[in-house]
Formats: C-alpha cells, sequence, structure tokens
C-alpha cells in the first residue's frame, strides 16, 4: 500500500494518509496485522494469586474479542487459556473460580488447569481421541513484577515491545507497586485509536494544551527516545520538587526526571511518576470511538497527585477535546497529509513507520 508509506526521513516524510483513519477495511485488516501479534496488557498476579483460581477475560474486549482465561495451576505457575471448549466451542470459564479442573458446562468435558485434555464422557468409540488439538491452546504469557502481557501469536517475542522500557526502569522495585481500582477509571473517547496514540507520542502540544502539565514540566529539555516497538519521552522538572531519587545505577541519574513516559505499540502507555504508575491501554470500539482505561498502581502513597502525575483526570480531559476535533478534521476532502516537526514530532513519525511496515 503506497499511499501508507512513510518517509524514513521525518524532515521529508508526510504522515499517514487519511485513510487510514476512514477506510472501514483498513479497520478490520488492523486486526489481524497489528493487534494480533502485538502485546497485550492484561492485569496483574492479583487475578490469579493462590493454585486453582481462574480468571475469565476477553483480549480486546470490543474489537478482537477473543475469549481467554487465566489459570493459575497445582504448582503455582500461571497460564494463559483459549477459553472455548474443543468440542463445540462452549466458553468453558464463566466466572472467576477456584477449581481442581476446568469443565465445560455444556458436556462436561475436563481439562487440567494447563489447557491440557483430561476426560470426556461419551466418548470411548472415537477413534484416534484424543489428539493435541482436544487440548486448549496455550497462549504466551509474560510477566513483568506483578504485571501480566499476552498475546495471541504463539510465536511473538515480548523483548522488542517491552524490553527496552524494562530496562530504562529496572532499578524501581515494582513489586512494591500495589493495584488501586479505586483510582483506576475508562473513558469513552469519539476517536479513531490511532489517534489518541499520536497525540500521547509528542510533547508538542504540551505548551499549548496542557497549562497545569507544563508548568512543571520543563518543555525545553523534554526529549524522546526511539526503540524498535516502544519510545521513551523523558519529563524533566522545572523545579527539584517531585523528581524521582535515581540511583547511580540508572541511566538517568543526575536528572531531573518528573515522569516516564512510555508508548509500546501499538496501544500502551506506561507513566511512572515518583508516586507509581499509571497505565493506559487504548481498546479500538470502531472507527471513531476507542475506550482508554487508566489502571493505577500506588508506590509511594505520600507522592501520589503531585508534580507531573498530578490531576491527570484534567489532562485526559484536555487532550480528548483535541484528540476529537482532529477525528472531525480527517474526515475532511480537503486534508489527507500533514508533514512533521523534526525536533518534536519523531515518536508520532515513529509510530506512523510502524503502522506502515505493519499493514
Amino acid at each position: 500500500m503506497k499511499r501508507f508509506a512513510v518517509d524514513a526521513n521525518i524532515a521529508v516524510a508526510k504522515t499517514l494518509h487519511t485513510d487510514f483513519y476512514t477506510d472501514p477495511a483498513l479497520y478490520e485488516l488492523s486486526k489481524e496485522k497489528i493487534f494480533t501479534p502485538s502485546w497485550q496488557f492484561i492485569g496483574d498476579t492479583s487475578l490469579a494469586k493462590e493454585a486453582g483460581e481462574c480468571f475469565p477475560f476477553t483480549f480486546l474486549d470490543g474489537y478482537l474479542d477473543e475469549p481467554l482465561v487465566l489459570t493459575r495451576d497445582k504448582a503455582g505457575t500461571l497460564h494463559c487459556l483459549s477459553n472455548v471448549c474443543t468440542h463445540r466451542g462452549a466458553i468453558v470459564v464463566q466466572e472467576p473460580c477456584k477449581v481442581s479442573n476446568l469443565r465445560c458446562r455444556y458436556h462436561g468435558r475436563l481439562f487440567k488447569l494447563d489447557g491440557a485434555f483430561h476426560s470426556m464422557p461419551e466418548f470411548k468409540e472415537v477413534k484416534d481421541f484424543p489428539t493435541k488439538d482436544d487440548d486448549l491452546t496455550h497462549l504466551p504469557l509474560f510477566q513483568w513484577g506483578p504485571w501480566l502481557f499476552a498475546s495471541l501469536d504463539r510465536n511473538s517475542d515480548p523483548a522488542p515491545y517491552l524490553q527496552d522500557m524494562i530496562d530504562r526502569v529496572g532499578w524501581l522495585p515494582v513489586n512494591e507497586f500495589k493495584p488501586r481500582p479505586d483510582l483506576s477509571k475508562d473513558y469513552m473517547v469519539q476517536a479513531h485509536w490511532a489517534l489518541y496514540c499520536e497525540n500521547y507520542l509528542e510533547g508538542f502540544h504540551i505548551p499549548f494544551v496542557h497549562a497545569g502539565l507544563n508548568a512543571v514540566i520543563d518543555f525545553g529539555n523534554y526529549t524522546t527516545e526511539l526503540f524498535r516497538y516502544s519510545n521513551l519521552q523523558l519529563g524533566i522538572a522545572k523545579d527539584d520538587e517531585d523528581c524521582f531519587d535515581l540511583p547511580p545505577s540508572s541511566p538517568d541519574h543526575g536528572k531531573k526526571v518528573a515522569a516516564y513516559y512510555f508508548f509500546v505499540f501499538p496501544n500502551m502507555m506506561f507513566n511512572f511518576y515518583p508516586w507509581g504508575l499509571s497505565v493506559n491501554i487504548v481498546q479500538p470500539y470502531s472507527q471513531s470511538k476507542c475506550k482508554v482505561s487508566f489502571r493505577t498502581y500506588v508506590w509511594k502513597e505520600d507522592k501520589y497527585n503531585t508534580g507531573a502525575g498530578s490531576d491527570l483526570n484534567t489532562v485526559e480531559m484536555e487532550d480528548e477535546e483535541v484528540v476529537e476535533a482532529v477525528q472531525k478534521g480527517v474526515r475532511s476532502r480537503f486534508y489527507q497529509h500533514g508533514r512533521y516537526s523534526v525536533t518534536r514530532e519523531q515518536g508520532t513519525h515513529h509510530f506512523h513507520r510502524i503502522v506502515s511496515s505493519f499493514i
């Protein structure tokens, strides 16, 4: 698709053609080309803490809609499995539970907690049964500290997506970060999922859109670093308050870091603040709608809602207003491409390059 080619040289490149946001066929194509091989944040280990605990969930609810289940077997190992019975396609686990085996309520097919087929009533006469096809499909699961990630592509490697982030903030005691559902929130945004991501990927708009954030972030020293399928925007504070106490082992030691803004392709944001982490997941719902889920993990309660990580709801409202305006604009017959700021839009250019390569 030549019209989606994005030049590697940001100084001459044009942004993605607006068809990417408006063509229904491309919205559908992105399911298999972009999201199926991706890694997605599915929560943390509290979902299945003890042996026998099972947690059913939908992988990218509203878009891919793939039924999966997280299980912890008797040995304490976590598994991510297809939640669809290999007999007639019924959903196996209906709700969070603690069991010794997984039993399909439709015809009684039994699976072990690692997904392996165990038994089936009235199947003695069936030839060449069971085979590996009768096991629940086992999907890749990656754990970083308490956080869990899964992919629908059994050959997908998490390292190109997540390892650069893990390496950069590896000094953080992430196992001390506690989930706070009471501080978490979902937002419905009337815009294409990629437009929301593009807005996150550049700090260019901060002085124009976010007065509160601009008051604490040193925009002149705001930088973007690019990795294979991720990038980092480093937020530097204007003063010495509300900064990370960086150890000598950190590559950023000596800097007044107020926030690490990591984007992981195609739709995940990990915002590390001195108080903890806000994970933002962008779930496509339609060509012109997405759900943005903020999941909060607090490390230092006394620092919560300070510095760059304060009043996140206001920042979100400001972002939604401009992104929804762009959603209206990309449908215009008078707009097809834009250009990039060489110094301020490296992240958006990088995102467009990855999209282009995937589709």
